[in-house]
C-alpha cells in the first residue's frame, strides 16, 4: 500500500507581530486554539521577515527567492508567474491546491477580481484589503440588504476598476465615498468607533473573515481523505482598519492591553530622516523647546482604544483557526496534515510612535509569529534559531517530499559546484527536534524600499538582527540606529553614536554589507535560461 501523503494548511494573518501574541498582551487577548496549536507544534520565536511589506513577503513566501530574486521590491510590483512557486510544484505532484482570501501577488489597483490560477492554484477565492471583489459580490447576491454596509467598508475608493465595476459597469467609487461620509462608525457600545478602528456594521456570519474560512473549509471537504492538499487559508485582518465582530470587543481584558513603547528617536533627536513627518509617525507629535518631545504627549488620546479593536480582531481569527481545526479533526484529516501559522509581516501598533510596517525595522514590524504542528514533529516545543520566510518554501517541499528543481549550469564552461537553488534551508528537522546545525545562519538581514507614498530612498533601510544586536542603516546619511536587543528589547537606547560601542557598530556594518551582497544569491531564476528551473 502506498505511503500516504500528507495535507498542508497555511494558516496565514496580515499584519501581526509576534509580540502581540506574548507577554501583557496575551494577558490581555486570549487566543486557545493558537495555544493549542502551539501545545501540538513547534513554536518559532526568532522569525524574521526580511522584506516588511505585503507583496514582498508573499512572494518571498511563494517562490523561497530573495526580494531581488523574485524582483517584488515593494507593494505594486507583480510578480511573475512563470517563476516556480512551491505551489505549482504540488500540483504537478498531483497534491489539489486552494488558495482562499488574502494572496496578494498581484497590486491592488490592477484589479479587484485577480487570477491567481497561473501561480499554482487549482481553486481560489480571493477577498483581499480593499474588500470589493468576490465577497463584496457575494455580500449583493446573498444579503442585499446589507450590500451597502460592506460598500461603505471599502477604502480604497480610487482603484480605477471601481469606477466601471462588474457587468453592469457601475460607478461604485462615488457611491463608497458617500457612504463612508454618512457611516456612523461609533456605536453606543463602542464610542469610540472610526473609519481606522470599528465594530462591523453587520452580522459576522456576513463577515470577509467569515467567508474566506466557509471558503477554505468547503475546499477541505471536497477531497477523500488520502488526497493530498495544499489550503493557503490567508486573512485580510488584523490589517487596519481594525473591523472586529462587536461581541469580540468583550473577549479582550482592557485592563492588560499594554500601553505603547514611546519613540524614543524624537527624544533623542537622532531620527532617520524618514521617521519625522513620514506617514505613520503619530500626527500630533508635539516639539518642546529644544528639539525634546515629552513622552506623554507622544502617544495619541486613542492608543487604547486602537489596540482594543485590534486584539479584538486577533480573538475573531483565533475562533476561525478553531474552525478550521475542527473541520480537519471531523474529515479524518489531522494526524496526516501540517498546519503552518504565519503572518507575512508586523504591525507596530504605536510602538515609537508609528503605525503599519515598512522601513521601520522595529522588533513589532519584523519579527512574526510562525508555528509548525504535524506529523513527526516535537509538540509543544520552541525553537530560538533565527529563521526567514526564505525557509518556508523548502520546509512547504520537505513537508510533501516534493524536490526543488535543481538548476543546471550557467553555461557549458562553468567550473566547480553547482549554484543553490534557493537561500532558505527546511525548518523540518528543527521541528522533529534535531540539533541546530552549526552552519545555520547566525544573523537575519531585513530590507526595505519605498513606502508606498514615497520615491525617495531615505526609505531604503537595510538590517541586520542577531540575537543580540539590530543594526540599521539608512543610506546617503540619513540615519542610523543600534540596539542591544538582548539588554533593551523595546528598542529604547540607540547606541550607533555611542563611542562605547563603536567596535560593534563597526562590526554590525560590516556583516550588514556581506548579508547585502548575499541578497543576489543563488541567481535569479528571471529570465536566465540556463538556471533551467521551471
Amino acid at each position: 500500500m502506498p505511503e500516504e501523503r500528507p495535507s498542508i494548511v497555511l494558516f496565514m494573518v496580515d499584519q501581526l507581530a509576534a509580540k502581540w501574541l506574548e507577554g501583557e498582551s496575551k494577558r490581555a487577548c486570549p487566543t486557545p486554539n493558537i495555544d493549542r496549536l502551539r501545545a501540538g507544534g513547534v513554536s518559532f520565536g526568532q522569525c524574521i521577515v526580511s522584506n516588511p511589506i505585503c507583496m514582498a513577503a508573499r512572494a518571498t513566501l511563494a517562490t523561497g527567492l530573495t526580494s531581488r530574486g523574485h524582483g517584488v521590491l515593494q507593494n505594486g510590483y507583480e510578480l511573475d508567474p512563470a517563476l516556480p512557486t512551491f505551489m505549482h510544484l504540488l500540483r504537478q505532484r498531483r497534491w489539489r491546491t486552494g488558495a482562499f482570501g488574502k494572496v496578494h501577488l498581484i497590486p491592488h489597483f490592477h484589479t479587484v477580481h485577480p487570477d491567481y490560477k497561473p501561480y499554482g492554484f487549482d481553486i481560489v477565492s480571493c477577498t483581499e484589503d480593499p474588500r470589493a471583489g468576490e465577497w463584496l459580490d457575494w455580500v449583493e447576491d446573498e444579503y442585499p440588504a446589507l450590500y451597502d454596509s460592506a460598500l461603505a467598508t471599502i477604502w480604497a475608493t480610487e482603484i480605477p476598476e471601481l469606477t466601471r465595476y462588474g457587468k453592469r459597469g457601475s460607478d461604485l467609487s462615488a457611491r463608497i465615498r458617500d457612504l463612508r461620509a454618512k457611516c456612523q462608525w461609533a456605536t453606543d457600545r463602542h464610542p469610540h468607533g472610526t473609519a481606522g478602528y470599528y465594530t462591523l456594521p453587520f452580522p459576522e456570519e456576513v463577515s470577509q473573515t467569515a467567508w474566506i474560512t466557509r471558503r477554505a473549509i468547503e475546499f477541505l471537504g471536497k477531497f477523500a481523505p488520502h488526497m493530498p492538499i495544499f489550503a493557503q487559508v490567508s486573512y485580510v485582518q488584523p490589517h487596519s482598519p481594525s473591523c472586529p465582530p462587536e461581541d469580540h470587543m468583550e473577549r479582550v481584558d482592557p485592563r492588560y492591553i499594554p500601553a505603547p513603547i514611546p519613540p524614543e528617536w524624537a527624544v533623542e533627536g537622532q531620527a532617520p530622516d524618514c521617521f519625522a513627518g513620514s506617514e505613520g509617525a503619530v500626527s500630533h507629535l508635539h516639539l518642546a523647546l529644544g528639539g525634546e518631545v515629552r513622552n506623554e504627549d507622544a502617544t495619541p488620546d486613542d492608543w487604547h482604544a486602537r489596540r482594543h479593536y485590534y486584539f479584538a480582531d486577533l480573538t475573531h481569527l483565533d475562533d476561525q483557526l478553531g474552525k478550521v481545526l475542527a473541520a480537519l479533526d471531523q474529515m479524518g484529516r489531522s494526524r496526516s496534515t501540517y498546519v503552518v501559522f504565519l503572518s507575512d509581516h508586523g504591525e507596530l501598533l504605536l510602538d515609537h510612535g508609528f503605525t503599519g510596517k515598512g522601513e521601520r525595522h522595529y522588533d513589532a514590524c519584523v519579527r512574526v509569529p510562525l508555528v509548525i504542528a504535524g506529523p513527526g514533529l516535537k509538540a509543544g516545543s520552541t525553537v530560538d534559531a533565527l529563521v526567514q520566510l526564505e525557509d518556508l518554501c523548502p520546509t512547504i517541499l520537505d513537508m510533501a517530499g516534493v524536490a526543488y528543481p535543481e538548476p543546471t549550469v550557467l553555461g557549458p564552461y562553468h567550473q566547480g559546484p553547482k549554484p543553490r537553488a534557493l537561500p532558505g534551508r527546511s525548518l523540518l528537522p528543527l521541528c522533529r527536534g534535531e540539533a541546530v546545525p552549526r552552519d545555520w545562519r547566525d544573523a537575519a538581514y531585513v530590507e526595505s524600499y519605498n513606502n508606498i507614498t514615497s520615491s525617495d530612498t531615505a526609505c531604503w533601510a537595510r538590517t541586520i538582527r542577531t540575537s543580540e544586536w539590530r543594526y540599521t542603516m539608512y543610506p546617503g546619511g540619513r540615519g542610523e540606529q543600534l540596539f542591544r536587543i538582548r539588554e533593551d528589547p523595546n528598542e529604547m537606547r540607540n547606541l550607533a553614536f555611542d563611542p562605547r560601542f563603536a567596535s560593534a557598530r563597526t562590526r554590525l556594518r560590516d556583516r550588514l554589507m556581506e548579508l547585502m551582497v548575499l541578497q543576489d544569491y543563488p541567481h535569479t531564476p528571471r529570465s536566465r535560461f540556463a538556471l533551467g528551473v521551471h
